[in-house]
């Protein structure tokens, strides 16, 4: 078999292209764009259009690239590597909004446009009289135009300041030639949720995600729109692309930076991280699980209602990102045993606790219940564990009207009393509650440890 017939069969890998500025901060621009590509398996290339000094607090100053320049970049990549999809930020000037628009139209590939005009410390990225050249160059060639609400105003002329607002904007923009149209909704106020509005084939789709207050979010709307085009570089619908990116920049924004003196990055590989952990985390699980089961002390530690262990992965928002045992850890005779194997999403309460807990301190992402006594708490002490409590009949009305509050509650509350994460917190129980302990740490090796050294001393 010929070498030629064995580059034939070779998986090609998606293929993205970035046209935009270059950020020195790292946190927008081409450097966000490369770091998402890469975070969802797509190779990225890129065009830079023009070079700003920047970091979190401002732009102090923006050089763009002759457009000859940005037309060679475009072409080399074209001709020779190719292009699955192509994702435009930054085009400041009108040259280098035509010179884009003539290479881009003389191919067939999806565009996603993230139409950059200002900056998050309030700099103008899009010169005041490129802004005809963007609508009547640009957009006619977007497979997606993605603005967020300023950018939607400027291009609609319609003030938007609720979801209905965001759809009649849409649906003018897309008047313009934007084969699709998604009015990103992070800077509409009064709302508990991100909405994002997607206009496409004479209608809307919304995507809905919580709303994360935080000063770790420069360089967003670049990281949203470079989503958009890799899941577009691997032959995904519009739909589903969208779908995928705003998971992705949830939980990006969620996971940001906490950098510089203003508006931090966010975490472009918070996603590739939480996939790249699986393994590890139910490998050390399973560990911890072996510890427990050879242990000649842990069935003192099992409560009327059983154990479970469960760990987090490290940028973890929900239960399924959190794998535990399914069916609980029993107690037989003397000894105790895994009822099943490590599996994400299989225990509520564990989950909720760890959940709550990494809130305050992200390195703890891992709990046992274990069984309460007296003796366990002063057991605890002796071995100078960091312990804490909460009473369940302290529980307010409210909470207990919502389901699942009890364990945030609680734990925000044992927290808060000993000022940090403690190494174990209890609570005496109430109607129908058995009291219990739950044993924290970082890993759940770390976990178990701790509550085999509590078992040993129950004797």
């Amino acid at each position: 078999m010929t070498k030629g017939v064995f580059r034939r069969m070779e998986k090609r890998v998606p293929r993205a292209l970035t046209i935009a500025g270059s950020d020195s901060g790292g946190g927008a621009g081409i450097q966000a764009d490369l770091k998402t590509f890469a975070a969802l398996g797509v190779y990225g290339m890129s065009a830079i259009t023009s070079i700003t000094a920047q970091n979190t607090v401002e732009v102090r100053a923006v050089f763009d690239l002759p457009p000859e320049m940005i037309r060679e970049q475009i072409r080399a990549v074209l001709e020779d590597i190719g292009v699955d999809a192509v994702k435009i930020g930054m085009l400041h000037t009108e040259p280098i909004i035509t010179t884009v628009a003539e290479e881009l139209g003389k191919h067939q590939f999806p565009i996603v446009v993230d139409p950059v005009m200002i900056a998050k410390s309030g700099a103008h990225l899009l010169a005041k009289d490129a802004m005809d050249a963007l609508k009547n160059k640009i957009v006619p060639l977007a497979t997606l135009l993605t603005p967020n609400r300023y950018e939607a105003e400027a291009l609609s002329e319609i003030k938007i300041e609720n979801l209905e607002d965001a759809k009649r904007a849409a649906e003018r923009i897309a008047e313009l030639g934007a084969e699709a149209v998604l009015v990103k909704g992070g800077h509409i106020p009064n709302q508990d949720e991100s909405v994002d509005v997607l206009f496409i084939d004479g209608g809307f789709k919304t995507y809905s995600a919580e709303f994360i207050r935080t000063t770790s979010d420069h360089g967003t709307g670049c990281t949203f729109s470079s989503a958009i085009a890799a899941e577009l570089a691997k032959g995904k619908p519009i739909e589903q692309a969208v779908g995928t990116a705003k998971q992705f920049i949830t939980k990006a924004i969620k996971f940001g930076f906490r950098l510089g003196r203003g508006r931090g990055p966010t975490n472009a590989m918070a996603w590739l991280q939480n996939r790249a952990e699986k393994y590890e985390v139910v490998e050390n699980l399973h560990r911890a699980i072996e510890l427990l089961e050879s242990s000649v002390y842990a069935f003192r530690l099992v409560p009327e209602v059983q154990m479970n262990l469960a760990m987090a992965l490290p940028h973890a928002a929900d239960p399924s990102e959190v794998a535990a045992i399914p069916g609980r850890i029993v107690r037989v005779g003397d000894w105790v045993k895994a009822s099943s194997c490590p599996r994400f999403g299989t225990s509520r309460h564990l989950a909720s606790t760890i959940l709550t807990v990494m809130g305050v301190d992200p390195r703890f992402r891992a709990a046992m219940n274990i069984r309460y006594s007296p003796l366990a708490i002063e057991v605890c002490q002796g071995l100078g564990l960091k312990i804490s409590f909460y009473d369940r009949r302290d529980e307010p009305e409210d909470v207990k009207k919502m389901e699942g509050g009890t364990i945030p509650w609680g734990t925000r509350i044992a927290i808060e009393k000993v000022g940090a994460v403690p190494d174990a917190i209890y609570h005496l129980g109430d109607w129908g509650k058995e009291p219990m302990i739950s044993v924290l740490g970082r890993s759940a090796i770390d976990v178990v440890e701790k509550a085999l050294k509590i078992a040993e001393n129950l004797g």
